[in-house]
């Protein structure tokens, strides 16, 4: 006959055991699920623009490939001005959408008399890559669409960077590293990498960001192959130093709040710089939102980035 000694030490292995388990499962498994979705899946966020081209918006256009400078099969439109070119708008969209999601973009800067470029980020729509980093490679992609539209396309100068949520953190990463970008449009960028996957873990789950929210920051730079410290655009945009930025954020977006796009701002250097809140609440959804505000705030921002003198 088994003593009770020996069934209350059965009981406690079997609950050390499932304690285990259970950590393990929240510890490990969890966070590395949420860092695969994020970086690997490829969920394409549905958007009324999907299965238009340009010419839906009355705007011909040139089906166009180029590499990143990893080797990376970037895709997209090109789409000239339709006579005298102001400049080029290089359109980066956001985590989980396409080219598509900057067509009314696009089609306010074509109005303006901008030559434009909008693609597909790496591994996203029909770009190749096997990996998202939520804007830290993608800057490459962007550094190499200006290129290609500077020496491939022969695009004229300025070269404006509109980016929206993670293509604005790509923006913005891209405009530091390239002397070739005269001014950005950063709308719903986030703080850090860091901030955002923290900020994140308590808006969703309201939960301490230590032990689970730090392993997801760890990870994803470690998927990337970069250090969490180097994804700072608070960094980024010091180091854009004299050139102008317009920031853009929305009042009442809860995943990117007004206060982060102040912080923003307050590191740009360029007299020119500006800071823009529209009413709204959907993330990344401001042009739609509040289509004339941004529109004039556009307008204006842009008649301060001057064409090369000849």
């Amino acid at each position: 006959m088994v003593s009770k000694r020996r069934i209350w030490q059965i009981i406690r292995n079997v609950i050390l055991i499932l304690a285990a388990l259970a950590a393990g499962f929240f510890f490990l498994f969890v966070p590395w699920f949420i860092v695969n979705i994020g970086t690997t899946g490829r969920y394409h966020y549905p958007d009324p623009n999907d299965g238009k081209t340009p010419i839906s918006y009355r705007m011909n256009f040139k089906w166009v490939e180029f590499p990143s400078s990893d080797g990376v099969l970037l895709k997209g439109w090109y789409v000239p001005a339709t006579s005298g070119a102001r400049g080029t708008i290089v359109y980066c969209h956001g985590l989980n959408r396409t080219r598509t999601e900057m067509l009314p973009m696009a089609a306010f800067g074509h109005a303006l008399g901008y030559d434009g470029l909008l693609f597909d980020l790496r591994h996203q729509g029909a770009s190749g890559g096997a990996l998202t980093t939520l804007g830290y490679k993608e800057r490459l992609d962007v550094i190499a669409a200006v290129r290609y539209a500077l020496y491939q396309q022969g695009a004229p100068r300025p070269v404006i960077l509109w980016g929206v949520s993670m293509g604005a953190a790509a923006a913005l990463l891209a405009a530091a590293e390239s002397p070739e970008v005269a001014a950005v449009i950063s709308d719903s960028s986030f703080l850090s990498l860091r901030a955002t996957v923290e900020h994140h873990w308590k808006l969703f789950f309201h939960l301490p960001s230590f032990p689970i929210a730090n392993e997801i920051l760890y990870w994803i730079a470690w998927r990337g192959g970069f250090r969490p410290s180097d994804f700072d655009l608070a960094s980024a945009v010091s180091r854009i130093g004299n050139r102008p930025i317009l920031f853009v954020a929305l009042q009442d977006d809860r995943r990117m709040p007004p206060s982060i796009a102040q912080t923003l701002y307050s590191h740009a250097a360029n007299p020119h710089k500006a800071l823009l809140v529209l009413p709204g609440h959907r993330h990344g959804e401001g042009f739609n939102q509040a289509t004339e505000q941004y529109e004039i705030a556009v307008k204006q921002f842009l008649s301060n980035v001057a064409m090369p003198q000849p």
